[in-house]
């Protein structure tokens, strides 16, 4: 048994964590090393009510001074895990009083992901990315400072939320995807197109099956605010004019301070079936890569439900024997809020499953639509329909198969 956990990453799973270790009554000390300044918060409004200035950071913290003082944790701010060795369980971290050695005894591996950028627009002014509180307040910043058009580069659901959030501010959005249609990697053509229409509808500037070449930035500003004019060149040779560039094409695994640990390492922490990494090594969130039974993939899942489940199971993971551990097998659930509709999908889905509308109209757009394959129901998408996808999620996990979810279609 640990006597002592010390947790990496001061975000949603880091805190949700700590919290469930005590909730499992263990009472030896716990330390949650953070890299940001901030105490944990919410991500999922930086791209809603955050960018929209409705909500200030205050209110998606997720924990307070004086929570962190009833829990009794040793949190360290500002401070970032550089290296970590298995066999002598040595972590190195640097802080706001310089490099840092400690031996650690349970270790759960909660530092999570960073957006990923487009190459050598790393420090180009008037180039976001939106992950953190920082990056929110710099995009609203700019908008309010003046800028009146923004490319947003990718249209999954960050990018697509970002879109919906600055056409509510007035703002003029040009939307740039490589794939045919928004998302149509996992949701197929159809429902890609109808995510497509839904920001075309509110005068999006939509454009697909096209990526991006470079940015150019020309001139010392552009009379609306402080930036630079941007050219986005596409790589159909067309050229887009713009105050400001917001990235949305992914995120990247906080794993380079475990190169070499010891740990393996492929997109992600890579877990057993019960989050562990190692012998008293455990990762939860959007850093872990864990065989998942249920659908018998291995994967790794960026989403909040998952970075709060999966932080509770691998901190408990460190209290129990080999012999006590049980498997994670959640359902994946997430949802996305643009304009007036809400989209939610549970289960794991792909473009090249069978698929049947269960309820609802896709014209309406106000719908839920079942995936199975082999036999077997794999997904619901609802848009509008949050009791039909919960309905499919509690089905997912019964394990109902293909042809009895076709049976409830009328039910």
């Amino acid at each position: 048994m640990v006597e002592s956990i010390t947790i990496v990453g001061a975000s949603l799973a880091g805190i949700r964590g700590a919290e469930a270790l005590r909730k499992a009554n263990f009472s030896g000390p716990i330390s949650l090393i953070g890299a940001e300044a901030h105490l944990p918060y919410d991500r999922p409004p930086l791209s809603k009510q955050v960018l929209a200035g409705d909500w200030d950071i205050e209110r998606i913290q997720l924990t307070t001074t004086e929570k962190i003082t009833e829990l009794d944790l040793d949190v360290r701010l500002s401070t970032s895990a550089i290296g970590f060795d298995l066999a002598s369980r040595e972590l190195q971290t640097v802080g706001p009083n310089g490099e840092n050695t400690e031996l650690v005894d349970g270790l759960l591996i909660a530092s999570g992901a960073r957006a990923r950028t487009l190459p050598g627009t790393e420090t180009m002014v008037g180039v976001h990315t939106l992950r953190t509180t920082d990056d929110a307040a710099a995009i609203a910043a700019a908008v309010d400072a003046g800028a009146k058009r923004v490319v947003v580069i990718g249209a999954g659901f960050i990018g697509a939320e970002v879109a919906a959030t600055l056409r509510g501010k007035g703002v003029e959005v040009v939307l740039i995807e490589s794939l045919a249609y928004p998302m149509a990697r996992v949701l197929g053509e159809d429902i890609g197109m109808l995510c497509g229409d839904i920001q075309t509808d509110q005068g999006v500037d939509l454009r697909c099956g096209v990526g991006v070449d470079r940015l150019e930035t020309s001139g010392s500003g552009n009379g609306r605010g402080t930036a630079p004019v941007i050219t986005v060149v596409l790589t159909d040779g067309s050229e887009v004019e713009t105050d400001l560039v917001v990235v949305g094409i992914g995120v990247i695994p906080n794993t380079e301070w475990l190169e070499g640990s010891g740990l393996t390492i492929d997109n992600g922490v890579v877990c057993d079936t019960t989050c562990l990494a190692a012998p008293g090594v455990t990762a939860a969130g959007d850093i872990a890569r864990w065989h998942n039974r249920r659908f018998d993939e291995v994967m790794r899942v960026e989403h909040w439900e998952n970075a709060v489940d999966q932080a509770g199971f691998a901190a408990r993971r460190l209290l129990s024997t080999d012999d006590d551990a049980v498997h994670y097998e959640p359902i994946p659930w997430f949802w996305s809020d643009q304009y007036d509709r809400k989209i939610q999908m549970a289960g794991r889905p792909r473009s090249t499953d069978d698929a049947m509308l269960v309820t609802g109209s896709m014209d309406e757009r106000r719908f839920a639509v079942i995936f199975g394959r082999d036999d077997k129901l794999t997904g619901v998408f609802g848009m509008n329909r949050p009791r039909h996808v919960m309905q499919y999620r509690m089905r997912i996990e019964e394990g109902m198969s293909w042809d009895e979810a076709l049976a409830t279609v009328d039910s």
